[in-house]
């Protein structure tokens, strides 16, 4: 593997005031901001202009997972008899609970992803009588009693939904869930007693508003904890405009775990665990790449991880015919480590057609760590449209990996023009330089 340079967290840092941060989404999805860089060129303009950035027979690739409402509230008052609160004190809705119950007597339990026999999230989302999650716990102290209970309705039905934990790892909790009505399904319950997770630095309660805009127009595969926020930027008017400008627009799902807001702990960026993310791809789409030479560009850093990840699975494919399902993901340095076979595009993608045509798959499942940084080089997209993105993130560095060192000048250029920041706020479009694209067409 060719040697990577070693990156220093603080040369990615900026002063980012309380002011440029969105806490709250713009009126109307495709009046938000747009920044354009190409070839060193800064343009500003707004997000329902975009199409006159983007030329014709391009695709525009979007990310179609649903954020859902993985933090559920569970109020841990008992009477003098343990004995959990009445059927009354528990038929509020969650909105309610949330505004009355203080912190000192609520337990959240976050939803991170299923365990591994409730993969992929849609079993688990359509489980009917139990559960098992990796979650995180807000006030695992406060948990003294076997069980966490509430009482829900459901067409005019009492519904008994628990909490049990299993074990702890690492500070995560292995949590089963249950409840006695097998009519219903787990994603039934979240919808009911659930809370859509905004991301930490927002410190207020969901409102209703959130529920719409905290989730992509175009959302249809449920299982994010966070929502791939450079496309709450296009509104179901936008996207008609850019299909009438000849702009394909093609879908795949990433589900956004909570290490998307992991700060880097490390001094050295190399040092950095980057997180796993589960993602699908219809075989459909890998076809469409195959037979149409368009320039692709993507919308959010889930597309792009996703779609370069796709790549770099056809060269293992290449690598080792035989590798089964479960050996084919892609780990933090996969990328760079296959790096210098220089898999044709179209080769790499053929690989993953026979493969899957092999296994009789129709979708391909995987999860990637793959982490793009200063000297990688593009396989796949042409462009990106994102947000602007923390200090110090792996976001960020992406963002590096395509302007190089200029990135303190675009987000310098968007602080001094009123750009506004993080997954609420405005957002920027890059053209990738051919410099650091692979010649692998």
């Amino acid at each position: 593997m060719k040697q990577l340079p070693k990156l220093n967290l603080i040369d990615f840092d900026y002063a980012l005031p309380n002011e440029r941060i969105a806490y709250t989404p713009c009126q109307n999805r495709a009046d938000s901001k747009l920044l354009v860089w190409n070839k060193r060129i800064i343009s500003d303009s707004q997000y329902q202009n975009i199409t006159d950035f983007i030329p014709a027979n391009s695709t525009l690739l979007f990310n179609n997972s649903k954020v859902i409402a993985a933090r559920i509230l569970f109020d841990k008052q008992v009477d003098e008899n343990n004995e959990p609160h009445s059927v009354q004190n528990k038929i509020n809705s969650h909105q309610e609970e949330n505004a009355q119950l203080t912190k000192s007597s609520v337990i959240e339990i976050f939803c991170l992803e299923p365990s591994m026999e409730y993969r992929p999230v849609q079993i688990a989302m359509q489980a009917t009588n139990k559960v098992a999650w990796n979650c995180l716990v807000g006030g695992a102290r406060k948990w003294k009693t076997p069980f966490l209970e509430k009482i829900l309705f459901h067409n005019n039905k009492e519904i008994h939904f628990f909490a049990k934990k299993l074990n702890q790892i690492d500070g995560k909790f292995l949590i089963e869930f249950s409840w006695d009505d097998t009519t219903i399904i787990f994603s039934e319950i979240l919808a009911l007693i659930g809370q859509i997770p905004l991301p930490p630095y927002i410190v207020r309660n969901t409102t209703a508003e959130d529920k719409d805009r905290y989730q992509t127009t175009y959302a249809s595969e449920e299982g994010s904890v966070a929502a791939p926020t450079a496309g709450l930027h296009f509104s179901q008017e936008l996207l008609n405009k850019i299909s009438l400008n000849n702009i394909a627009q093609q879908f795949l799902t990433l589900h956004v775990g909570a290490g998307t807001f992991l700060p880097v702990k490390t001094d050295i960026i190399n040092d950095h665990p980057m997180h796993a993310e589960f993602f699908e791809i219809e075989k459909k789409l890998i076809h469409y790449l195959i037979e149409n030479n368009t320039q692709l560009i993507v919308v959010g850093t889930t597309s792009l991880r996703t779609i370069e990840s796709l790549y770099w699975l056809g060269v293992k494919i290449i690598v080792n015919p035989k590798i089964t399902s479960n050996d084919l993901h892609l780990l933090q340095w996969d990328a760079y480590e296959l790096g210098e076979k220089e898999i044709p595009k179209l080769e790499a993608l053929h690989a993953i057609i026979n493969w899957m045509e092999r296994n009789q798959l129709q979708t391909l499942i995987s999860k990637t760590q793959l982490m793009i940084m200063p000297g990688y080089r593009f396989r796949m997209a042409k462009g990106l449209v994102t947000n602007f993105h923390q200090p110090k993130s792996t976001l960020l560095l992406i963002i590096a990996a395509i302007v190089g060192l200029e990135w303190k000048t675009i987000y310098q250029h968007a602080l001094d023009h009123q750009y506004r920041f993080l997954s609420y706020g405005d957002g920027c479009m890059f053209w990738i330089p051919d410099a650091i694209q692979a010649n692998n067409d």
